[in-house]
């Protein structure tokens, strides 16, 4: 029988499956989790295993458009489903105060004993997430709970502080900012939902917002690598992780480099896949192609949860999609190229094998060092950066790497010859620099691009490196003015196919505004050339390349939904030539619409506005908007969130204003206002 918390599913699945809404998981200390869970209508007779997805992205409305045509099809093909909104966000009771407190990892092994313990699950649990999620099945697998069997984790890092959101090679990132106004507005203060928690919905709302944190100053306390950052990163100890692990991304996502390093560094059964996309699982966002990714991790849980013979542990250990030259633009829908396997991460057998070259005095890259020392400098404009797109991209259809030429004209450029072959890349390139600066504090951020024939560049992979942390990142150093130092670090992960006709270009700039704040003083950076090198892992295809075959992309029934507004994403460089400012413009909207099956009316919009001149670091800025609501008949609420930040020689200061209105009348206002001294940054 249905009711008001049931939604029985009859498609073309094995099982008939039935959705409830709300299930309700005690925790120890009281706090009740909110779930929605899909069920094989046979499960009481005949127990079957679970998966669990747990983050803070309000399952009942949130994520409900995407867990919906994914978990209603894992659960027809038998399985129990549990999606659960984290302690403090969506439904579920308490404070949501950080990002992968010890509490939520505490809460989350009592959520995977209350599941194990169910009358329709036979005790044997997998976790997946993207993102966040992805984060948090690492770190619960890390923490052996008896009932986790098999882990998929999407999107996600093993190192809070080199990968993630926050920093990049000791570099604060623009994204650290832009992600502390998303918490700030569409994750911790939001409300529940009154059709769920009843009439105690506004005291928890009121709650959170009372108690929202401003993020972007805990996260700016901590510039060096400490044990906030530690905390979380399963890297500290891969031997930790026990169970087996299927590691998905995208070389288009900010999170691609977690993924070769898991396959390298865990010792329990592991596998990876990596698509072109972006911030996706890879059946469902862009660049394509999709895979049948759904497919995939059913062959995964079926061996792992049900001892079936799937042959997917009979895959290589990693297959990856070889990007192919292509024109640069903030979309691009297919991207041409084909996939490859490796039967083992990293490669030993040969396959793939280093290719060093130099970078000299005339701005080439050759494969002969330079044997006479001498120096290239160059000191960049500080709106280099403005053409490199998002560092987490969402397949919004504006955020990828435009045309490099503007970029390249503020950087120190080195080009390769015009290639004959195919060039074939699978892996981090090292970039070595023997360095000199006139500055304290300085970066350094190393492009590896592709010229075409026609003139056009595209950024193939890029790094980045706060020079102060050459040798330690817990332990940063002032540089001295003109002494010379010698550098080496990653870039990132990449697979991607150099085509005839094409060259390779290393582009080294000093700044890379918005992507990272940039340096307290505008710097000189010499490069001395005699000891200066990439190193390229350099690809051979192999004939097993061609027996890379995935299904084509399969889901359940999607949400019913009516659009009122269609999503708008939309990103805008500008000069202005009586101050000489440069203005990067970024919207990006959900649109509004109505979920049918819940009667409510919601959607989200975001600007960020970032301003430099090209002089002068003190003058870089962001001002970032977020707003959002939700709506019944007699009741709507909405949270309207503004955050300014900019930066001196010594400090960053951010202010922020968080709004709430019920009925479209106000019912809270918080103003923020805080400095953070920089700490070699």
């Amino acid at each position: 029988m249905t009711t008001n918390n049931e939604l029985t599913i009859r498609k073309t699945f094995p099982h008939a499956v039935t959705v409830h809404e709300t299930m309700w998981i005690p925790l120890d200390d009281g706090t009740r989790l909110a779930a929605r869970v899909w069920l094989p209508d046979d499960a009481i007779s005949q127990p079957v295993p679970a998966i669990l997805e747990y983050v803070p992205y309000r399952r009942r409305d949130g994520t409900r458009l995407r867990d919906d045509p994914m978990h209603s099809w894992f659960s027809g093909h038998g399985y129990a489903c549990v999606r659960v909104d984290i302690r403090g966000s969506g439904d579920s009771d308490g404070r949501l105060l950080d990002e992968y407190l010890l509490e939520e990892q505490t809460d989350g092994l009592q959520v995977i004993d209350w599941i194990a313990a169910q009358p329709w699950c036979t005790g044997r649990i997998g976790m997946m997430g993207i993102s966040w999620g992805g984060f948090n099945s690492l770190q619960l697998a890390a923490l052996r709970p008896e009932a986790l069997h098999a882990i998929i984790t999407s999107c996600s890092t093993d190192d809070r502080y080199n990968d993630d959101i926050h920093y990049m090679g000791g570099c604060v990132l623009g994204d650290n900012f832009s992600w502390a106004t998303t918490f700030l507005s569409r994750v911790s203060p939001r409300a529940p939902d009154p059709a769920i928690v009843g009439e105690r919905w506004k005291e928890m709302w009121l709650e959170r917002l009372e108690h929202t944190p401003l993020l972007i100053e805990r996260w700016l306390q901590h510039q060096r690598r400490d044990d906030y950052w530690k905390h979380g990163s399963v890297c500290e100890s891969y031997s930790d992780i026990q169970c087996p692990v299927f590691a998905i991304g995208g070389w288009n996502d900010g999170y691609q480099n977690a993924i070769p390093r898991l396959l390298e560094n865990l010792s329990c059964p592991r596998i990876g896949v990596i698509g072109a996309w972006s911030h996706c699982y890879g059946f469902d966002g862009g660049p394509g192609p999709t895979i049948g990714a759904l497919q995939e991790f059913l062959r995964w849980w079926d061996y792992w949860l049900k001892d079936i013979d799937t042959g997917i542990m009979n895959e290589p250990m990693l297959r990856a999609y070889m990007e192919e030259s292509t024109q640069p633009t903030a979309l691009i829908e297919h991207w041409p190229g084909r996939w490859i396997s490796e039967p083992r991460w990293p490669v030993t057998d040969g396959g793939i094998e280093p290719r060093l070259m130099w970078l000299n005095t005339k701005g080439e890259l050759s494969d002969t060092q330079n044997k006479k020392s001498a120096s290239v400098t160059i000191k960049s404009p500080l709106q280099t950066g403005f053409f490199a797109g998002e560092w987490c991209r969402h397949n919004t259809g504006t955020d990828l790497a435009t045309d490099q030429r503007y970029e390249d004209s503020g950087s120190a450029c080195f080009d390769g010859n015009v290639l004959d072959n195919r060039l074939e890349i699978l892996g981090a390139p090292v970039i070595t620099l023997d360095f000199s600066v006139n500055q304290p504090v300085a970066q350094a951020i190393v492009r590896l691009n592709d010229v075409a024939p026609d003139g056009s560049i595209s950024r193939i992979t890029w790094g980045a490196k706060n020079l102060c942390q050459h040798q330690s990142q817990e332990n940063p150093e002032h540089l001295k003015e003109n002494q010379r130092y010698t550098v080496s670090f990653k870039l990132n992960d990449i697979c991607y196919s150099v085509l005839p006709g094409h060259r390779l270009r290393v582009a080294i700039s000093t700044s890379y505004f918005p992507m990272l704040w940039p340096a307290p003083r505008p710097v000189t950076l010499s490069i001395w050339t005699d000891n200066s090198r990439i190193e390229l892992p350099i690809r051979t295809p192999r004939q097993s390349d061609e027996l890379v075959v995935f299904e084509m992309p399969e889901e359940g029934p999607p949400v019913p939904r009516k659009i009122i507004e269609p999503p708008h994403n939309q990103q805008t460089a500008s000069f202005d030539a009586d101050t000489g400012f440069w203005e990067l413009t970024i919207t990006a909207n959900t649109g509004r619409y109505v979920i049918d099956d819940i009667n409510l009316e919601t959607g989200t919009s975001r600007q960020e506005i970032w301003k430099v001149h090209p002089d002068s670091p003190e003058t870089a800025s962001a001002e970032i908007s977020f707003n959002s609501y939700s709506k019944r008949v007699h009741w709507k609420i909405a949270h309207s969130v503004k955050c300014l930040m900019h930066l001196d020689a010594n400090t960053y200061h951010i202010n922020a204003l968080l709004d709430a209105n019920e009925n479209d009348k106000p019912i809270f206002n918080h103003q923020f206002k805080t400095s953070v001294a920089r700490d070699h940054t």
